[in-house]
């Protein structure tokens, strides 16, 4: 799915991260979200490397990265964490300064890139997600019920991981088919990869503490910098048939949060990059290549 690119595990501070990357030209990041790996970005990669020098790396948690001990105030799986993580990649790559796509939960380490490694980040685009604040401040009952994840995962004492455990490629793939316009935007050999990633008791754990960590420290930490805007150029991305798209005006939650903003929805779901490549592909391109 990756041809031409290059496949490394690179040691972080506390985390050894699965990249792969490839191509020439400015540096591009790109981070996945829940609950994929790099390998949802398959189908624009090789069109973003005849550009870009393309970086598609495995969360922390997730995919064939490390599963760092979580405490219990979930530290390690902030998006603090996890987007030093990713900053610390680069640097070990020799890109000090960079563009940054995030999908998802990736699109939420993004945006913490931004606000702590500001000097860094050149350029950001979020996919389909509207800011975590934001969202847990304005749920109703559409949202609570679309997004129940949020809440099941944060539930203590093995709850969670117990039950998704019992049937993790049931689970994944009603994830995946819930949230998309059309389920056969997954490829085979994308979805064999989710699901074996997937399966692995340790990211079941680890991609739980990820969404603790959404309800408790990372809210401390956007609550310190609810004053503070991105300031490099933002582009947003949503999918018009999903549920961000058809119960929030997206690009204005993200009004607030950034000096230089611009948006558009597309015809999909919320899997932008697999669902509509070509529109996603065109979108980021003429965002990017400047």
């Amino acid at each position: 799915m990756f041809e031409n690119f290059t496949q490394t595990d690179i040691k972080t501070l506390d985390a050894v991260i699965r990249v792969v990357h490839g191509g020439d030209g400015p540096p591009l990041l790109l981070l996945h979200g829940y609950p994929q790996t790099h390998v949802m970005w398959h189908k624009i990669a090789s069109r973003l490397a005849r550009h870009f020098t393309v970086v598609a790396t495995d969360l922390r948690g997730y995919g064939d990265s490390s599963k760092p001990r979580s405490d219990p105030k979930h530290v390690p799986y902030s998006k603090r964490a996890m987007a030093n993580d990713q900053v610390q990649v680069m640097t070990a790559l020799g890109y000090e300064e960079f563009q940054v796509v995030g999908h998802d939960r990736g699109a939420r380490v993004a945006h913490r890139m931004a606000l702590d490694h500001g000097a860094r980040v050149q350029k950001l685009a979020l996919l389909d997600i509207v800011p975590t604040e934001h969202l847990f401040s304005t749920l109703d009952q559409t949202v609570a019920t679309g997004y129940y994840h949020w809440f099941f995962l944060i539930q203590g004492d093995g709850l969670p991981e117990t039950m998704i455990g019992a049937d993790p490629e049931y689970y994944l793939r009603y994830k995946c088919g819930h949230w998309s316009a059309n389920r056969d935007c997954f490829t085979d050999e994308a979805m064999a990869e989710y699901i074996r990633c997937f399966k692995n008791p340790e990211t079941i754990h680890a991609t739980c503490e990820d969404y603790r960590a959404a309800a408790s420290v990372d809210l401390q930490h956007d609550a310190a910098d609810m004053h503070r805007r991105i300031d490099c150029p933002v582009l947003v991305l949503w999918g018009d048939e999903g549920l961000m798209g058809r119960h929030y005006d997206v690009l204005e939650t993200w009004r607030d949060r950034a000096t230089d903003l611009r948006g558009q929805s597309l015809a999909c779901g919320h899997y932008l990059a697999e669902e509509a490549p070509d529109e996603t592909f065109a979108e980021l391109f003429d965002f990017l290549k400047d």
